[in-house]
């Protein structure tokens, strides 16, 4: 079956379980509203009706596009610092044990834990938003890169640093190429951990916003406009998935080959 008709077929498979469960009966409509009713909710949110520009003046697309905004300026910099972090812990013996402890604290701690903390010292406006996508997404970058940058082939090093190369040189030729491939899946966790988080970036101020709008949505059991924005994030989150594969394809070519 082609890599197409398979997962349109689940498609078709969870919207037939999902019709037949709001069709039994057995929960009320408000907890699973029929996937036309969702529908409905995507139009309404998408477009302007009787005087009313989608949700709270703000059409789906620009939801998406604050939520998107926030979500880059905090996995860029988060990312930013864990890779720079990641090669000085896996270069530096004693960086790694001063930081290790403080990553993995960061690492266990959920978002909501302190997010309040981050409102109280920067505001409720954008600085405590990304701010929180930042921390969610440095851990991740840090551990993976740390992790790749030990398992560098220590031949090809010794190899390197025989022929004359610098230190400097070992780490840029050698070091970097080689933890590549595990460097991008550690970025592709981060911008995972940075997007599970939206929403509650998104908890104060978050309007125009996905999660923010989801969060005022569940303030009024609007399930359908619940299930909207996150269906939104779920697949906005499938599309930067997907372009950052590609950027590693590009990237790394010689992943799973040798």
């Amino acid at each position: 079956m082609s890599a197409v008709a398979l997962p349109a077929l689940s498609l078709v498979f969870f919207l037939a379980v999902w019709q037949i469960a709001a069709s039994s009966g057995i929960w009320n409509e408000t907890f699973v509203p029929y996937p036309s009713t969702v529908w409905d909710a995507v139009v309404t949110v998408s477009t302007t009706h009787d005087g009313t520009r989608g949700y709270q003046g703000f059409l789906l697309w620009e939801h998406l596009y604050m939520t998107l905004r926030r979500v880059l300026a905090g996995v860029v910099v988060g990312v930013a610092l864990g890779l720079v972090l990641g090669l000085a812990m896996g270069t530096v013996q004693w960086v790694r044990r001063v930081l290790e402890p403080w990553l993995t604290f960061l690492r266990a701690l959920p978002p909501l834990a302190y997010f309040f903390l981050l409102v109280i010292w920067l505001g409720i406006d954008e600085a405590p938003k990304v701010t929180l996508l930042a921390l969610a997404a440095l851990p991740p970058t840090a551990v993976a890169t740390t992790a790749a940058v030990l398992a560098a082939p220590s031949g090809l090093v010794e190899a390197a640093r025989a022929l004359g190369a610098s230190r400097r040189q070992v780490i840029t030729d050698v070091v970097v190429p080689s933890a590549l491939p595990e460097t991008f899946t550690g970025i592709r966790l981060a911008v995972g951990m940075a997007y599970s988080s939206v929403v509650a970036a998104e908890l104060f101020n978050g309007l125009p916003g996905i999660g923010g709008m989801v969060k005022d949505a569940s303030n009024y059991n609007n399930t359908p406009v619940v299930l909207v924005g996150i269906f939104a994030i779920g697949i906005s989150g499938l599309l930067i998935d997907a372009l950052l594969r590609a950027a590693e394809r590009r990237a790394v070519p010689w992943r799973g080959k040798i």
